[in-house]
């Protein structure tokens, strides 16, 4: 499974949910302060991206502005500005824009026609093909597998951010609101219609600046099938902390597990040999705090730092079947079994037999695997 950058969505809007008005000018919802903010986040990330229709719009330079941010980033081993990323199907992109004559590298992401129009009308940047059509899997697995990225700021507009969002691919919202409206039904808006993702966001900071709010969220809702979401890795980052608060053993693995419904809300967790019982798995203790029967089971994950057992010694019932009897149809997982204590269990592949989606997140294998060093040799 590819893995890909933590994305961060940044927008401001008026209170009646604009990003700005019809008139020539950019409408400056924000003051100096939440701009300085904005700059300071500029320079953690490895990348900004913004849509095609923003350099149209705004012109922007999309730049580090503060000189002694861009001096850590070089002092930090980083080039001195963020990679700038755009996306463009079309490939209509103006060479004489801002974006391509300021900051650092540049890269445009697009699709195999908008390629051979930028042969035609370069500009000064990178381009990478991604088909026949708009891939943001493709696109985020290579901006991480090939330039490195690990943080990417998302600045717009607001048909990007709705695609991200849609996808389940944005790990983190950034929010201002500023204290105006607009009334303007042709000017933008930051989230188009269409089928998001259900349940509520996780609210995880309000800031005031000046006279607007800052509100930060994180989405919760479990992804579908096969494709990992962002919330994914979240859960399943929280079921490796919880397999690092396991009483260390010689004979077993520390493993934590989370359940969660399709809607994004907890309904159990566990790790190994909670609560004092030498023999229960992580899996086990989570199930166990669920009522039988109980229908979000139905379209609930199961996250677990290592893939559920196929065979133990301890209880007649293994894991991956007590998955199945609770009616559960995918699991993410970040390790895969060694032969350590069972030859060739393979849960992952048990339960792929049974129908169920099995998801394993490889770059969390590390955290899965740190509190069982010990047993790993």
């Amino acid at each position: 499974m590819p893995s890909y950058p933590y994305v961060l969505l940044s927008a401001a809007v008026s209170l009646d949910g604009y990003l700005d008005d019809t008139t020539p000018d950019r409408l400056l919802l924000s003051g100096l302060a939440d701009f300085d903010r904005v700059d300071e986040v500029r320079a953690s990330v490895d990348a900004i991206l913004i849509g095609a229709g923003t350099i149209r719009a705004d012109n922007p330079r999309l730049l580090v502005n503060s000189a002694e941010r861009r001096a850590a980033r070089v002092a930090a081993g980083k080039p001195e500005y963020p990679l700038k990323v755009t996306v463009s199907a079309s490939g209509e992109l103006d060479p004489a824009a801002n974006f391509w004559h300021t900051g650092g590298d540049k890269i445009v992401y697009t699709t195999d026609k908008g390629a051979e129009r930028l042969r035609r009308a370069p500009v000064d940047a990178d381009v990478v093909a991604l088909g026949e059509e708009l891939d943001w899997r493709g696109l985020l697995a290579h901006l991480r597998a090939v330039r490195g990225v690990e943080r990417l700021m998302v600045e717009g507009g607001g048909t990007i951010h709705t695609q991200l969002i849609r996808q389940g691919l944005a790990d983190e919202l950034q929010l201002v609101l500023a204290p105006l409206f607009v009334g303007d039904a042709r000017a933008p808006r930051l989230f188009g219609p269409g089928g998001y993702q259900g349940g509520r966001l996780r609210l995880v900071e309000t800031r005031r600046i000046e006279d607007v709010v800052l509100m930060r969220y994180e989405p919760t809702a479990p992804g579908a099938g096969a494709l990992p979401s962002a919330a994914d890795r979240h859960w399943l980052g929280l079921a490796c902390e919880l397999a690092a608060q396991c009483p260390p053993s010689e004979t077993a693995f520390s493993v934590g597990a989370v359940v969660v419904a399709a809607d994004g809300t907890e309904l159990a967790r566990g790790y190994s040999r909670e609560g004092g019982d030498p023999v229960v798995h992580a899996e086990e203790a989570a199930l166990a705090k669920i009522p039988a029967g109980d229908p979000r089971l139905a379209s609930a994950t199961v996250y677990s730092s290592l893939e559920p057992c196929t065979r133990r010694s301890s209880r007649p019932v293994p894991c991956a079947r007590l998955i199945l009897e609770a009616g559960v149809r995918r699991v993410v997982t970040a390790w895969r079994e060694p032969d350590t204590f069972v030859v060739g269990a393979d849960g992952s592949g048990v339960l792929a037999a049974e129908g169920v989606d099995v998801v394993v997140l490889a770059e969390y294998e590390g955290r899965a695997t740190a509190p069982n060093a010990h047993l790993l040799g």
